[in-house]
């Protein structure tokens, strides 16, 4: 396309350009436009992936702040969980950990509540976890095989290549230009597919590391809550609070006034 640009901005005499990006998709004829399709649908998939997931962990990670500052402010945990919203997973891990212990005290054998507690929050956990993770695998995949669908288009153009050389019996540029063409287009376009698709799934596989980090911790808190029957709850880290740690970590230590040395007494002679 900037070939015929150029060739178009040189005047009415310029030679007119043969060798474009249709031309070469013309000239590969069915299999040149298929794996050309293969390779966008690829590249929409990786990119809609990286939006709806993107998307979804910002909104964990904001409904985050709310735990910090009013879920343990609140007397009871149903009291907190009613001011997280309804379909977060925050919420979730909650409810689980509140129908658990309402379970437990159903059961008549000697199974410990930490035990059946802990258990049940890991499941949630990991439910939340599954969540995040559905859908990366395609872009691990599409990062793996995006260069081979374009290696494949490659292969073809050479080969159709090398048979118009065979049937022109000399190597003459019109004969090979158009496939070359074609085969180095279709080794940029799956580079192009894959490159994107890797950066996104290790990013987006980063920031699912951190939210279960975050998921983990709140777990713990959890358990220790509802063991606890409510006397164990997190140290709350407010802006002020943190602002006053702050102010008294960087106050200057006042050193202790030294006290003034006694002269030395000598020990009167017998």
């Amino acid at each position: 396309m900037l070939i015929d640009i150029l060739a178009a901005a040189g005047g009415e005499g310029a030679p007119q350009n043969q060798f474009g990006f249709l031309e070469a998709m013309e000239q590969g004829g069915v299999i040149a436009w298929t794996i050309f399709g293969i390779l966008v649908i690829m590249s929409v998939g990786s990119f809609y992936i990286l939006i709806t997931k993107l998307l979804e962990q910002n909104k964990i990670l904001g409904q985050y702040k709310a735990i910090r500052t009013n879920f343990w402010r609140a007397n009871t945990l149903r009291d907190g969980a009613a001011k997280l919203d309804k379909n977060s997973a925050w919420r979730q891990l909650v409810d689980d950990g509140l129908a658990a212990e309402a379970q437990h005290n159903k059961m008549t054998d000697s199974l410990e509540a930490h035990e059946w507690l802990h258990g049940s929050l890991a499941r949630s956990e990991a439910a939340v976890n599954s969540k995040l993770s559905g859908g990366l695998s395609f872009l691990a995949t599409v990062g793996a095989t995006a260069p081979f669908v374009g290696l494949l288009g490659t292969v073809i153009g050479i080969y159709r290549a090398l048979i118009n050389i065979g049937l022109a019996g000399s190597a003459s540029i019109d004969k090979v230009a158009g496939p070359v063409g074609e085969a180095l287009i279709m080794t940029a376009i799956g580079l192009l597919v894959a490159v994107p698709a890797v950066l996104a799934y290790n990013w987006l596989q980063s920031r699912n590391k951190r939210i279960a980090e975050l998921l983990s911790g709140f777990s713990t808190d959890l358990l220790a809550n509802i063991t606890s029957k409510g006397a164990v709850k997190p140290e709350l880290l407010t802006a002020a609070s943190t602002q006053q740690a702050a102010k008294v970590a960087a106050a200057p230590k006042v050193a202790a006034p030294a006290t003034p040395a006694r002269p030395a007494t000598t020990a009167p002679k017998a």
